[in-house]
């Protein structure tokens, strides 16, 4: 081999190796720009984690809110129901007219009430509730007595 030769081969294998080189090098840069869009990635969602985590915190504390208030509600309206059955079950209600039947005429009493609906307050059931006296005598005289068997029925409807 003469020097021609050998410095011919010389420069085809640097040129191989300048051009793998260069092949290396362009993928190495674009590893870096991946890897660097995926650091970016990774930043974006690290944010979002925290933003979520911070999401997540506020509707916990939201639904321990809404549990104490309904805890609070419930405890409420047991306590009413209490005192309302307290004064359902008392004997000598002032409200209850005491009826004396005369000897001749027997009394009856029929009670009213209406289909059940879905009601928006509770007052507005207790206006339901009523007893109509009326007297076979011909004489009808209306006074308004609470029904209790209607009234108890509400109350079950409630507890439900």
């Amino acid at each position: 081999m003469t020097n021609a030769e050998t410095i011919a081969k010389l420069n085809e294998a640097l040129e191989k190796l300048i051009v793998g080189y260069e092949e290396l090098q362009n993928s190495y840069d674009a590893l870096q720009n991946d890897n660097s869009k995926l650091r970016g990635e990774i930043s974006n969602l690290k944010e979002k984690i925290t933003l979520l985590e911070k999401d997540k915190r506020s509707l916990e504390d939201n639904v321990n809110t809404l549990q104490d208030s309904t805890e609070k509600d419930s405890s409420n309206i047991t306590s009413m129901l209490s005192k309302i059955e307290g004064l359902l079950s008392k004997k000598n209600h002032p409200a209850a007219p005491n009826y004396a039947k005369a000897p001749n005429q027997p009394q009856q009493t029929t009670i009213v009430e209406k289909a059940p609906e879905p009601k928006k307050n509770a007052r507005d059931s207790f206006g339901e509730i009523v007893v109509d006296n009326k007297e076979e005598g011909g004489s009808s005289s209306s006074e308004n007595k609470i029904d209790l068997n209607r009234m108890a029925s509400l109350l079950n409807g409630f507890n439900n």
